[in-house]
């Protein structure tokens, strides 16, 4: 007993970090996105990422092979990250880390679910109703679309919106890696792709020159966003899911959208503006009902 429960306290201890982790991303992206242009960010991103990816799959002695019938939602997958990455980068040169944080990381779930119910042709019961108007309205104050439906075009809103949708479509790609292997392997060939996709737009010289120009805040901003982030943070949530199971896994994903503002607040001094926290309150609530099993 005592085994077990200094086990959960290391769990959770864990993913307290990880989704922190992913928060503050926004944070570290804000501040990366001053060096260079959004497709030679990524680029660099992801290549960290990749290498050190190797590393890891090496010491947690996962096979590099997936299934061959994988290969299409593998590529799909890969094209969908690299173009939400830029997205996400972009919207970050003219938009807020904690508002792009919020915005983004409440509405993934919303638009998921929203696009599942499209595609499976089916009705919402009234759980995923409620949920999904309460998603909609979360919205609307989040994009301030209540005092001007042009705010969507303005503080790199746009951007993060379609970030959000990419990365709801993605989201059906990866559900589905585990049939394929394992999941760490797919996201290791998944960034592997990326990396050689966005390097053929970006080409080497320019992230060379952004490299050789770069200073500690630059180094320390690209380690933590790709190695911590994306690369320990997000293994350790694949982990932590095969352990306690993803439903209560993703419960902690619910403290990604208030650590984007906790860090951009800390680091940047981003003020959390009333629209962000109501906005981000409301689409919480609305994730949670989806969530729930409807009684009709």
């Amino acid at each position: 007993m005592e085994k077990q429960s200094s086990s959960d306290r290391i769990f959770l201890l864990g993913m307290i970090l990880s989704m922190t982790c992913w928060g503050f991303s926004w944070t570290s992206g804000k501040i990366l996105s001053a060096y260079g242009s959004p497709l030679s960010i990524s680029f660099l991103r992801f290549a960290l990422t990749f290498v050190s990816l190797v590393f890891i799959v090496l010491a947690m002695k996962t096979k590099f092979i997936v299934d061959r019938k994988g290969l299409r939602d593998l590529f799909i997958a890969s094209i969908l990250i690299s173009v939400y990455t830029i997205l996400f980068f972009k919207g970050l040169t003219t938009g807020k880390a904690g508002a792009g944080g919020v915005l983004v990381t409440v509405l993934n779930p919303i638009i998921a679910y929203g696009i599942m119910l499209k595609l499976n042709r089916r009705k919402p019961t009234r759980n995923e109703g409620i949920g999904l108007i309460l998603g909609l309205i979360a919205g609307i104050i989040l994009l301030k679309l209540f005092t001007d439906p042009l705010n969507i075009l303005s503080a790199g809103n746009i951007y993060f919106l379609l970030a959000a949708f990419s990365w709801a479509i993605l989201s059906f790609f990866t559900s589905r890696e585990s049939r394929y292997g394992s999941p760490l392997t797919f996201s290791f060939w998944m960034y592997g792709i990326s990396t050689v996709v966005l390097c053929l737009f970006s080409g080497i010289q320019t992230p060379l020159d952004i490299m050789a120009k770069g200073d500690s805040t630059f180094w320390f901003n690209l380690f933590f966003s790709s190695t911590i982030t994306t690369s320990l943070a997000t293994t350790f949530y694949f982990f932590a899911t095969s352990k306690i199971g993803a439903s209560q896994a993703s419960s902690f994903i619910f403290m990604v959208p208030f650590s984007a503002a906790l860090g951009s607040w800390i680091f940047l001094n981003e003020q959390p503006q009333a629209h962000t926290m109501i906005g981000g309150v409301l689409g919480i609530a609305a994730v949670y009902i989806l969530n729930k099993k409807s009684s009709v």
